[in-house]
């Protein structure tokens, strides 16, 4: 008796039996697998934490992100991602068995600067800056994140809090994509106007998305307080 039956490998009549097909159906689900993008298994999967996707021009990087651990660094991460600031960005610094950093520069170092507030230091979550993790680039002042961000491409205990002196915090970490890690990771790289560890040949986020809004809540944005002295008044 012959089957017919239609999905993505189209439609077939009569060429295989019922219990053929039964048997087929183990390699048909894996080829499907396979050939589904990263981002439609994250959609599809019931996954707990929110995932973005960086899809960049040496790959895509698929990043899980903490908010249980890092709640003001994910919701200020998932922002970003949402108002388009990292798409077009490029990694600007990069340093073999260090670490890759993107999120405040084009192609040709001109700076896009983020329109949000900075976010305080969450480094004493107990997230170490493991191989993989992705944490929050910051100047000297501990509480100074903003936009910027860089994925560890080795183990950096030293980045971390320790005692009373605050780290860079990790808020999650890359789920698939770490190949694409290791390939930015170990690019040429020279000195561009006042910059060191730039690729020679720049490297752009193409897009950044939140693969699975439907698990992140928005935190609401704290209102800048307002000053507490007027403008004197000229004297007439």
């Amino acid at each position: 008796m012959g089957l017919k039956t239609s999905g993505a490998f189209g439609v077939y009549t009569g060429l295989f039996s019922t219990k053929k097909v039964i048997e087929l159906l183990p390699l048909i689900l894996v080829i499907g697998i396979a050939l589904t993008p990263i981002s439609a298994l994250a959609q599809k999967q019931p996954l707990a934490n929110p995932m973005v996707e960086i899809k960049t021009e040496k790959g895509i990087i698929l990043v899980e992100l903490y908010p249980d651990k890092a709640p003001i660094s994910v919701d200020n991460f998932i922002k970003h991602v949402n108002d388009y600031h990292y798409d077009g960005l490029i990694f600007h610094r990069v340093i073999n068995d260090f670490m890759i950093q993107s999120g405040g520069f084009t192609f040709d170092m001109t700076p896009r600067n983020s329109t949000r507030a900075t976010i305080i230091n969450e480094s004493g979550n107990g997230l170490k800056n493991e191989r993989g993790t992705i944490a929050m680039a910051r100047m000297s002042d501990p509480n100074s994140a903003q936009a910027q961000f860089f994925i560890n491409h080795k183990n950096n205990a030293f980045l971390d809090a320790k005692d009373n002196n605050l780290g860079y915090t990790v808020f999650g970490k890359v789920a698939s994509g770490m190949t694409t890690v290791d390939t930015i990771a170990k690019v040429k790289t020279t000195r561009l106007y006042s910059f060191a560890d730039v690729p020679v040949e720049p490297i752009r986020i193409l897009t950044t998305r939140l693969v699975n809004p439907n698990v992140w809540t928005a935190i609401e944005d704290r209102k800048t307080a307002a000053s507490e002295f007027e403008r004197p008044i000229p004297l007439k």
